[in-house]
């Protein structure tokens, strides 16, 4: 794998936004916290547009995406908030120059899309927190964002103690994301290989019979076999249908991998949440768990 060079202070940083819209203040924090970390940056043209859903057009956002792609003054690329449409931007993107000048790319949820598509080309990516959300999170996220950016961060993060967590220690690749985004993305050229990663999931407002459907998908299509390891993360909102759901949500994933002997680690602080801790994808980790960490 590739690793992006860390930043120094002057770099720049661009703020696209590949999928969702935001307002035209929300990203005043990220900018203000940004330039007090000594860095420069640049805002994508369309970064305010709103067409439906989506942060404007498809052309328009994959537009914004490809000159931060092409810039060799960007080394690093935030996107400004997650929500849906990066999916419909993959293909009009040419990764060509990113492979001569890579940079990092940051973000989760629905950029959980442009971290498998990262990763399939051979670059590490990192999953954290996005601009918008940068007045939300806590201090500790951003100084973990802020770290792992200028690679300063040992990348030791730790679990609850949770009574669910099944013991065991691995080495592997870190990959992942959104769970939902990665069952969209099941068969699409630029999928995850699972073979012997460690495997983070997280979700949002979800119905427990829909994280069923697509944990058993991973089980039954042979993914849930062919990791080293499963970290869990925030499982936020979860939710029952008309049907109450006889099950947690810890229950429901340890009943999809009880025939594999990988260790399983729960709660781990990365997610929708506010403590949304930063990871880099595509690295070598070693998990623990019986003890509580996630190292590089």
């Amino acid at each position: 794998m590739i690793r992006p060079k860390f930043l120094e202070d002057g770099n720049t940083i661009a703020i696209v936004s590949p999928s969702g819209p935001i307002k035209s203040d929300s990203l005043d924090f990220a900018i203000e916290t940004i330039n007090s970390w000594g860095l420069k940056t640049s805002i994508g043209k369309h970064a305010f547009d709103k067409y439906g859903v989506f942060a404007g057009t498809d052309a328009d956002r994959a537009a914004d995406f490809q000159k931060a792609l092409n810039d060799k003054k960007v080394k690093a690329i935030l996107c400004a908030r997650g929500g849906y449409g990066a999916i419909r931007i993959v293909d009009l993107l040419d990764f060509s120059k990113f492979l001569k000048h890579p940079k990092w790319i940051v973000g989760f949820s629905d950029i959980t899309v442009l971290h498998a598509k990262i990763q399939s080309i051979g670059v590490e990516s990192i999953h954290g927190t996005m601009a918008k959300s940068f007045p939300s999170v806590t201090e500790k996220s951003l100084k973990s964002l802020h770290d792992t950016l200028f690679g300063k961060y040992s990348q030791t993060l730790k679990s609850t103690k949770s009574k669910f967590n099944r013991a065991g220690k691995c080495k592997g690749e870190l990959i992942g994301g959104n769970l939902s985004m990665l069952y969209s993305m099941r068969g699409v050229p630029f999928e995850y290989d699972y073979t012997g990663k460690i495997l983070f999931i997280e979700d949002l407002n979800e119905y427990l019979y829909h994280i069923d459907r697509m944990i058993q998908n991973l089980k039954h299509s042979g993914i849930l076999s062919r990791i080293n390891g499963l970290v869990v993360g925030t499982m936020s909102g979860m939710k029952n249908g008309v049907d109450e759901y006889a099950g947690s949500i810890e229950e429901i994933i340890l009943d999809a991998v009880s025939e594999y002997n990988y260790p399983v680690m729960f709660d781990f602080p990365s997610g929708h949440e506010a403590d949304n801790q930063a990871m880099i994808f595509g690295t070598q980790h070693k998990m623990n768990v019986g003890g509580t960490r996630l190292t590089v």
